[in-house]
C-alpha cells in the first residue's frame, strides 16, 4: 500500500485526484482559472463536494471558457442558478462572471499564468512537511495573491482559498515527505 497525504482518505475519486492532479505544476491559463473558480465555490464546503460536481460545473460554465463566461448576462446567471448539479450560490456565480472578465484583462496585459506564478517567484515552493499538522492553511504568498486577485476584481479568493489553490496547482509542493507523490512532484517542478 502506498503512503499518501492523509487528507485524501480512501475514496477512489479523492485518491485519483491526489495521485494525478493535486500538486502538479499547472501553467495552462484556462486550467488555472478553472481551479481558482472551483476553489472559490469550495468556500464553506469540502473539496470532495466540489470534486464530485466538477463535471457538472464544467458543463454549466461552458468548459470554463473565460470569453464565454465573461459574456454572461442576468438571464444566463439565472439559468446557472437553476442547475442542481452545481453549487447554486448567486454570489459565487456572479463572482465567476466578474472573474472571467478579470482573467481576460490579466491575460491580455501580462498573461494569467505568469502573473499568478510571479507570487512564488515563477517556480514551485518546495516544502518538506513531516506530517499534515505542519502544513499551513495560509502563507504570506497566499495573502499577497488574495489581495492582488481582489484588487483585480476576483471574489471568493481569501488567503486560505488562495493557499488551497496554490497547493492544488503545484505553486507549492505540500505533499508530506512520507507521501509517494512528494518526490515525484518535486521532480516535475525541476523540469
Amino acid at each position: 500500500m502506498m503512503d499518501r497525504c492523509g487528507w485524501c482518505g480512501d475514496l477512489p475519486v479523492y485518491v485519483a485526484y491526489h495521485d494525478t492532479e493535486w500538486g502538479v505544476p499547472e501553467r495552462d491559463p484556462r486550467a488555472l482559472w478553472e481551479k481558482l473558480v472551483l476553489d472559490g465555490f469550495q468556500a464553506g464546503l469540502s473539496w470532495i463536494t466540489i470534486l464530485r460536481k466538477r463535471d457538472a460545473f464544467r458543463a454549466e460554465f461552458d468548459g470554463f471558457d473565460p470569453e464565454r463566461v465573461a459574456a454572461w448576462d442576468a438571464a444566463r446567471i439565472d439559468r446557472a442558478l437553476s442547475n442542481p448539479g452545481i453549487i447554486r450560490h448567486r454570489g459565487k456565480i456572479e463572482a465567476t462572471v466578474r472573474g472571467a472578465r478579470a482573467f481576460l484583462d490579466i491575460e491580455a496585459q501580462e498573461g494569467f499564468a505568469p502573473w499568478l506564478w510571479s507570487f512564488v517567484g515563477g517556480a514551485p515552493i518546495q516544502n518538506d512537511w513531516p506530517d499534515l499538522s505542519h502544513v499551513p492553511t495560509d502563507t504570506p504568498e497566499s495573502h499577497a495573491l488574495s489581495k492582488a486577485l481582489k484588487s483585480r476584481g476576483f471574489g471568493f479568493c481569501g488567503p486560505v482559498i488562495t493557499y488551497a489553490f496554490m497547493q492544488a496547482t503545484g505553486m507549492v509542493n505540500d505533499h508530506v515527505v512520507t507521501c509517494h507523490r512528494h518526490a515525484l512532484v518535486r521532480a516535475m517542478s525541476a523540469g
